[in-house]
């Protein structure tokens, strides 16, 4: 069921925008930004995620062989199909 004059999602998605709007306290605006940020959450890239997960766990004071440990714990729970990465790897996708 469509939300009639509400804005469009412009994501492909506007079956969810309306479910969202239907069965939630979200208004359509809310509804379209909240399915774009879990769209940009999903489209995240195996090595964009180990970059930002060890900017985050060094900034939490983390030292490299905890953060090493932690991003390949994590990797195994993502929805994309990540390789096993090895410690090697992973040194080799942050700093190149």
């Amino acid at each position: 069921m469509s939300t009639g004059n509400a804005p469009r999602a412009d994501t492909g998605y506007d079956d969810l925008v309306d479910h969202l709007v239907q069965h939630s306290a979200l208004d359509p605006q809310s509804a379209i930004r909240v399915v774009r940020e879990v769209l940009l959450y999903f489209d995240e890239t195996p090595e964009t995620f180990v970059k930002r997960r060890h900017a985050e766990l060094k900034k939490q004071g983390l030292a490299n062989p905890e953060t090493f440990q932690q991003i390949t714990d994590e990797l195994r729970h993502r929805r994309f199909a990540a390789p096993a990465f090895t410690e090697r790897q992973i040194r080799r996708i942050i700093y190149g």
